[in-house]
């Protein structure tokens, strides 16, 4: 196991990016996420996060919401290598209105995102779904798509992002209108077998 969130004592550096908080602030706002200790996939824990505490990332291209976002760092962790590992989440909404949204997988190092787009990640609504959604991360460019450099002349590739993962987490992407609503994550692991 390279990476396991079950949420039995708190929130476990979840957070949400508030984008039109940090250019107020002129610095990163993340908002973590509240942990409730039942309740959660076979009613253990889990967190949770709304609109008030995310907002639209003007700079993504496409233009993203970040509701999710886990840095290693956080956890005093060594970045990770996600080539070919399985990825399995509980995502779930309540009252949650996606406005023609999809939500990606994503990952980061370096001042740079790739979304992995190649696999939409279908959120239960109202309830936990009976089985995590999973799939295997792989170094295809026809899955992936890049959404923000730092420095867009020389931005990490995927491959350089994929070996060493600072952070990862979930996006919404190709919104007509703000997400809102509640996203709940019951359970997050990512898992090399060799």
């Amino acid at each position: 196991m390279i990476i396991s969130n079950s949420f039995e004592k708190g929130p476990e550096t979840w957070c949400s990016y508030e984008y039109h908080a940090s250019m107020v602030a002129g610095q990163n706002i993340f908002i973590l996420a509240t942990w409730e200790a039942e309740g959660g996939v076979g009613n253990g824990g889990y967190v949770w996060v709304d609109q008030s505490r995310w907002s639209c990332d003007a700079p993504e291209k496409p233009l993203s919401i970040l509701p999710r976002i886990q840095y290693r760092g956080w956890a005093d962790e060594d970045p990770v290598d996600l080539r070919g590992a399985e990825l399995a989440v509980y995502l779930r909404g309540d009252d949650l209105a996606l406005n023609g949204a999809e939500c990606y997988f994503w990952i980061h190092v370096g001042g740079t995102r790739w979304h992995c787009s190649g696999h939409p990640i279908a959120i239960s609504h109202g309830r936990w779904a009976d089985e995590p959604v999973r799939f295997r991360l792989m170094e295809d460019g026809a899955e992936w798509y890049m959404s923000w450099s730092k420095t867009p002349e020389n931005p990490a590739p995927l491959g350089e992002v994929m070996a060493s993962a600072h952070s990862h987490g979930f996006s919404f992407v190709g919104f007509g209108g703000e997400v809102h609503g509640r996203l709940s994550l019951g359970g997050f692991e990512i898992a090399k077998h060799e």
